[in-house]
Formats: structure tokens, C-alpha cells, sequence
């Protein structure tokens, strides 16, 4: 499951390709960011920042300031984007690519029948959500709101 804050920095992402899209884009700021997405303002910033550390979006001060996608959506991994917000995804600890931890009371990970069922699951969720960009979400011809399912 994503967290709020994941849904609302794809919201944003959606908007500000939407943007892009146009004939010619320009930065849009946290204000218009939040009223096209629908997402409340005072949680854009902080989520802003982590998604341009990320080297998704880039700001731009002054006066006709704002934020840009600087990556091509279809370069936009959403896997990528789920981890630096949210963490790590696997279901156990000791399944995480990024973050893994042996299970502390687990004698052996090898005939571990909790961690063989569960990797199967987080395998076949792999493959999905590792190949899933932001292009794919704005190729589904829905809005933000209705791709996120609000």
C-alpha cells in the first residue's frame, strides 16, 4: 500500500507533466501545483524537495519561479519514486533490495516457508511496478484523481 504522501507527490508529478505537455510549459508554482492536483499545499513543499533531490523535477526562484519536470515521464520510474518516498517495499525486511535486514527470529532464511511465499508474491510485484513509469499513468487518459483512485 502507498502512503498519502506517495500519492500526492504522483499528483503532483501528473500535474507538472501535464504542463510539460503543453506548447509552452512553464514552472508552476506550489500554489498552482496544489489546486491542479487537488493535494494540500503544505505538505508540496517538503514532498517537492525530496522528488527534485531526486533529479525528477528541477525549481526555479523569482518571480516567474516555479517547478518543472526536467526528466521525460517514460524516464520517471515509479519504483524509484515509491522507495525515496515512502521506503523500502518489500513485505519482509529480508527481502529488501535496499534495505535488508535478517529476520530476527529466523534460524534459516533458506527453508524459511514465510519468507517463500512472500517472495514469490514481491517478485511478481517487481516486475509490475519496476517497469511502471509516469508515462504509463498519464497514458491511461484519466485524470490524477481517478488514476490514484479518489
Amino acid at each position: 500500500m502507498i502512503t498519502q504522501k506517495m500519492k500526492y507527490a504522483l499528483k503532483a508529478l501528473l500535474a507538472l507533466a501535464d504542463e510539460a505537455a503543453r506548447e509552452a510549459p512553464e514552472p508552476l508554482t506550489i500554489e498552482e501545483i496544489a489546486r491542479r492536483s487537488g493535494t494540500p499545499k503544505r505538505f508540496l513543499e517538503h514532498i517537492l524537495l525530496e522528488v527534485r533531490n531526486a533529479g525528477v523535477i528541477a525549481s526555479t526562484r523569482g518571480r516567474s519561479g516555479g517547478y518543472s519536470l526536467i526528466k521525460k515521464p517514460s524516464e520517471v520510474s515509479i519504483s524509484d519514486l515509491l522507495r525515496r518516498i515512502d521506503g523500502p517495499i518489500a513485505p519482509l525486511p529480508c527481502l529488501s533490495r535496499s534495505a535488508y535486514q535478517r529476520c530476527e527470529d529466523c534460524t534459516d532464511e533458506a527453508s524459511c516457508r514465510i519468507r517463500k511465499v512472500f517472495a514469490e508474491v514481491f517478485w511478481s510485484y517487481l516486475l509490475i511496478i519496476d517497469s511502471l513509469t509516469l508515462a504509463d499513468m498519464l497514458r491511461s487518459g484519466q485524470t490524477a484523481a481517478q488514476v490514484l483512485g479518489e
